[in-house]
């Protein structure tokens, strides 16, 4: 009912099952790590684990903190949609710019970006899959376990310096979360737990939008892939080279204005 399991790697990823609770744990620590470090909620709102041997923050629902609590039953609606094999996500910082009518105040009628996470997520529909990275074909070889845990603890970490290193967030920014589906396998009337149908309006992006590819990790069975959409001028003391760790890694990969890798 929470999400403040450890994560465990396990020594073969040899089921989906295996699979999907730690692409639902790292969704949890990824998405902890980003509102711990971008001051979104009071330390009240989590708690503390390990991941092998980093140390991460993971929210939990605060009777304090209501927004924590809303965030959490988000995740859990995330979750449901995970395992049905029907999402990638997106979490957004929205600026809230109030147009107030006679009657009511409608924060969803201009709401203006100024911080997004996309959560792209791939699944294999039969069985396990050849490493799905178009980089490296190693197509005599399924992933391994130890892949899965080297890409997960460069995945956090870059997170964590790359929030360490962004300028800060506007005082009353507000956080929204989108669901987007893959239609050719989601149902037309599908809703996780805790979300509703909702327009598909543009986003509008305060200021000049910096297109960063965070990383991603491969399962033999799932492909996550994180990218963030910040301010430009944020970005001012962030050294591209910042998020190189060791030889083979990869550093934080600024995207051009198309955003998206070309498979995609």
């Amino acid at each position: 009912s929470n999400l403040q399991s450890a994560i465990v790697f396990p020594n073969k990823i040899a089921t989906e099952q295996q699979s999907l609770m730690l692409v639902k744990r790292l969704l949890a620590v990824a998405v902890s790590c980003i509102t711990y470090l971008r001051g979104i909620f009071p330390e009240s709102a989590y708690g503390t684990r390990y991941m092998d041997d980093v140390c991460v923050k993971i929210l939990r629902e605060d009777k304090n903190c209501p927004g924590s609590t809303q965030l959490v039953k988000w995740m859990l609606g995330c979750y449901d949609a995970l395992q049905k094999k029907y999402v990638s996500l997106t979490i957004s910082f929205s600026y809230l710019k109030f147009i107030e009518t006679f009657i009511y105040v409608s924060p969803l009628a201009a709401s203006t970006i100024t911080e997004c996470y996309h959560f792209k997520f791939k699944y294999t529909h039969n069985g396990p899959l050849l490493d799905f990275s178009s980089k490296n074909k190693r197509n005599d070889s399924t992933i391994t376990c130890a892949d899965t845990k080297k890409a997960s603890i460069l995945l956090i970490r870059k997170i964590y310096v790359l929030m360490q290193n962004l300028g800060p967030l506007p005082n009353d920014v507000c956080l929204t979360m989108k669901l987007f589906y893959y239609d050719e396998v989601t149902p037309s009337d599908y809703q996780p737990p805790g979300f509703k149908e909702g327009e598909c309006e543009g986003m509008i992006f305060e200021g000049e939008p910096m297109y960063l590819n965070v990383g991603e990790v491969p399962t033999p069975f799932h492909m996550l892939k994180v990218k963030v959409t910040t301010e430009k001028q944020r970005m001012e003391n962030v050294d591209k080279g910042i998020l190189k760790r060791g030889e083979n890694d990869v550093p934080l990969q600024v995207l051009g204005v198309d955003r998206d890798d070309p498979e995609e």
